[in-house]
């Protein structure tokens, strides 16, 4: 059987991932791709490197004889705003380099979008599969980007190219970064560390949202569905919950009534003012089966019990 590479692989996604894909594969089937951090734990084929050296791609899909790519090293919201520069480089010339080697290699291909690639111009409510793509950040530029590419290289060369638009997700294995939706995973490092969270969206600034483990399973269905039943080469939206910051705040203090929190918005609440409020998801739902598991009250508890278990 062909190795699997996941790049990104210690990041917010491939950190649950990998191990989901060693499980299903085996350890030995699967590659693990960074440039800097790795979990200091991890037991597996492991690779050091730069999505932006093609040559080092080149040489990784090689070496280990490489099937399929998961695509899922990126710059996120607010980094990409600080280094704009970096962030194209690492979101478009690296999806570029996947896809060539994918067409060069008959390699299958995972790419994560994000609901970044909305924009103000996008409806709030139920944001329909084929909608207004004009967003305001270099996060949401390099989206857009992608997914035209993604659907190019299918179109043009046959790549069997796959992608989901993720909302926020929300997860435990990895360090929580500074994208705009992560304030969902902060607010538990806050409650568990110091009974405080000072949230930097407002109160009433409602995301679409998912819980990391119905983010895999979706990820891994849509790449195990028959090519025919893909329908979207660009990216499939994909939902589960939306909810706002002070909906997350309510649902904590049922078991934690003393919890803290201060609302002190900043330069990501205008990010979040041009990103949907609702998915309409019906695409994955129909063409290859898409169902979320975790609602909010499910997640909350996951979330608090797998970071008070990192923490302590």
């Amino acid at each position: 059987m062909k190795r699997i590479l996941v790049t990104g692989a210690f990041g917010l996604v491939g950190s649950d991932l990998v191990p989901e894909l060693q499980k299903k594969f085996g350890p030995d089937s699967v590659v693990a791709l960074a440039r800097e951090t790795v979990s200091s734990d991890f037991k597996g084929i492991l690779e050091k490197g730069d999505v932006r050296d093609s040559k080092l791609m080149a040489d990784l899909v090689k070496k280990h004889d490489i099937g399929e790519i998961y695509h899922l090293a990126g710059l996120l919201s607010a980094g990409g705003e600080k280094q704009p520069d970096l962030a194209w480089e690492i979101n478009v010339d690296g999806l570029k380099h996947v896809l060539d080697l994918a067409k060069e290699h008959q390699l299958k291909v995972f790419w994560p979008s994000s609901i970044a690639a909305f924009g103000p111009s996008t409806p709030k409510q139920n944001v329909p599969q084929h909608t207004s793509l004009e967003p305001t950040t270099m996060y949401g530029v390099t989206k857009v980007t992608g997914e035209l590419l993604c659907q190019y290289y299918f179109e043009k060369y046959g790549v069997d190219v796959r992608s989901l638009r993720y909302p926020g997700l929300n997860g435990y294995k990895a360090k929580p970064g500074d994208g705009t939706t992560e304030y969902a995973i902060h607010i538990f490092y806050g409650l568990v560390k110091d009974n405080y969270y000072e949230c930097f969206l407002q109160a009433d600034a409602r995301l679409p949202m998912m819980y990391m483990d119905d983010a895999i399973k979706g990820t891994l269905a849509l790449m195990a569905a028959p090519s025919e039943k893909i329908t979207i080469r660009t990216s499939y939206n994909f939902a589960a919950i939306s909810f706002t910051p002070e909906e997350l705040y309510q649902e904590i203090l049922k078991f934690a009534p003393d919890f803290k929190v201060e609302f002190k918005p900043d330069s990501r609440q205008k990010i979040a003012e041009g990103w949907p409020q609702t998915i309409d998801d019906s695409s994955a739902r129909n063409d290859w089966g898409w169902k979320h598991e975790f609602d909010l009250p499910k997640m909350t508890q996951a979330l608090y019990e797998g970071i008070k278990q990192k923490i302590n």
